[in-house]
């Protein structure tokens, strides 16, 4: 009897160890995640407020605070956080669609963590046109990958598993939505549905909600909208057109990107390349001038006029949107940490107020979610990943129909002119790793060794050759 409890408890460790590494570090890397995505929502919000505060008391300061910001910002992360650039998805695709421990160890360190909030803090400070939501898909990634050290025996499937859940959890609970994380996975990163991720997955997402719910309460995005039951009779003419019109913007964004060397002029690009901090206060001096002519509406992420055109409080300019992609794409060229999702839906939403005037019998909420899903779904070209983030942050089941037919149309005119911005953005992370140098061999002494004399084909010697050398004549 006193040898069986021994064992029955040795076999309670070993149970409880191995449920541990199939369970307990996901869950341990999910909570992470949240409380991470929580904390950075409301250290990017505080920054901008501090901004706006700044910049309404003061309204020339952006002139001088966005320049030297920007330019600070580039040169922090050129000198100590490269990696970090950009939006943070085509890190985590560059790496689950090549070796994950290579590329992990390069674009999802604990360094690249800290320097993709940081640095986007600072920016945020600055008044840039970047969101959150996509950095914080890097970050929740390069926390569950790093947690691969808790397991005795890692391998490529548990790492991949790591950073595909982490990234899902980071968009879920930066949004609030947690099907538009579980569709990203499928949609966007890994471009397929792996079964035996999906636990690991789902479970990820539920835990980094519920700390989110936890730490925000019970909350949409964007508020919910009010449409009347019966839609207008345009309303099919409506989807049409905003899914052309976003289409062709989205697509020019993603061209513009993809294309510097075709449209930015060879001094600038000399100077981006020789003197890039010199670019980066120079993209701030544009972003603070485009700025100022707005009115301040085309600072930051656009979150407050997108949520003040849904909410009836706000009244943008007709430029709104073309102000607002400049201020973007100069926010995206110096290649500092910084999001395009919710800039996307702000642009997106200035579209659908644009198209209030043709549709003036629709109601503006309903025609600005068309907008934003329509421009979010042609910069990604991930139709279905976009409608269902747009649905859920703006609680607009009813619109469900309509919000595909939007976002497919709008991302196959994107396509159109331009490839997929993430999956181009990816490829430049996917270049060779530089293999290690080989090892020194040890030099070793020279013996002569005597030289055997040559022989035909016969097996015969062969007569010397004029040199005093056996060798065979030509």
């Amino acid at each position: 009897m006193s040898r069986s409890i021994p064992i029955r408890s040795s076999a309670i460790v070993r149970r409880a160890r191995r449920l541990w590494r199939q369970y307990g570090v996901f869950w341990l890397g999910a909570i992470a995640v949240g409380l991470t995505a929580v904390l950075y929502a409301r250290l990017i919000d505080w920054g901008y407020n501090e901004f706006r505060t700044v910049q309404q008391q003061h309204v020339w300061a952006p002139l001088i605070i966005t320049p030297a910001v920007t330019a600070l910002a580039v040169w922090l992360t050129r000198k100590f956080f490269r990696g970090a650039e950009g939006s943070g998805i085509p890190q985590v695709i560059a790496t689950l669609h090549s070796r994950t421990s290579a590329y992990g160890s390069r674009l999802l360190t604990f360094r690249i963590l800290f320097g993709k909030i940081a640095v986007s803090f600072l920016a945020i400070l600055g008044g840039l046109t970047i969101g959150r939501e996509g950095p914080t898909v890097q970050v929740g990634a390069a926390l569950m990958f790093n947690l691969r050290r808790l397991y005795p025996r890692s391998n490529a499937l548990i790492e991949r598993q790591l950073v595909l859940a982490g990234a899902a959890a980071g968009l879920s609970a930066a949004f609030n939505t947690p099907l538009a994380g579980i569709v990203f996975a499928i949609e966007e990163l890994t471009r397929s549905f792996e079964a035996r991720a999906s636990g690991v997955l789902i479970t990820a997402i539920i835990i980094a909600g519920v700390i989110a719910l936890g730490l925000n309460g019970n909350y949409t995005y964007f508020g919910t909208i009010q449409i009347g039951a019966h839609f207008p009779n345009v309303l099919a003419l409506a989807v049409l057109l905003t899914a052309v019109v976003t289409g062709l913007a989205g697509g020019v964004f993603g061209w513009l990107l993809l294309n510097t060397a075709r449209w930015i002029p060879a001094p600038l690009r000399q100077l981006h390349s020789e003197r890039p901090v010199a670019f980066a206060a120079l993209c701030g001096f544009v972003i603070a001038g485009v700025g100022l002519i707005s009115g301040g509406t085309t600072f930051g992420s656009g979150y407050a006029e997108a949520r003040g055109l849904l909410d009836g409080h706000a009244q943008l300019s007709v430029f709104y949107p073309f102000l607002k992609m400049i201020s973007m794409v100069g926010s995206y060229l110096p290649g500092i940490p910084g999001g395009i999702f919710a800039p996307s839906l702000s642009i997106g939403a200035g579209f659908g107020d644009l198209l209030y005037r043709v549709f003036q019998s629709m109601d503006l909420p309903m025609l600005i979610a068309l907008g934003m899903v329509g421009y979010l779904a042609a910069v990604t070209q991930s139709p279905i990943t976009s409608f269902v983030i747009v649905m859920e942050m703006i609680n607009g089941h009813a619109l469900v129909i309509s919000l595909m037919a939007t976002a497919l149309i709008s991302s196959r005119v994107s396509r159109l002119l331009t490839p997929p911005l993430y999956e181009s953005l990816a490829e430049r992370y996917m270049t060779p790793l530089p293999q290690p140098a080989p090892a020194p061999t040890p030099e070793v002494p020279e013996v002569e060794a005597p030289v055997p004399a040559a022989e035909n084909v016969d097996g015969e010697p062969l007569a010397d050759a004029p040199n005093g050398s056996n060798a065979p004549r030509q």
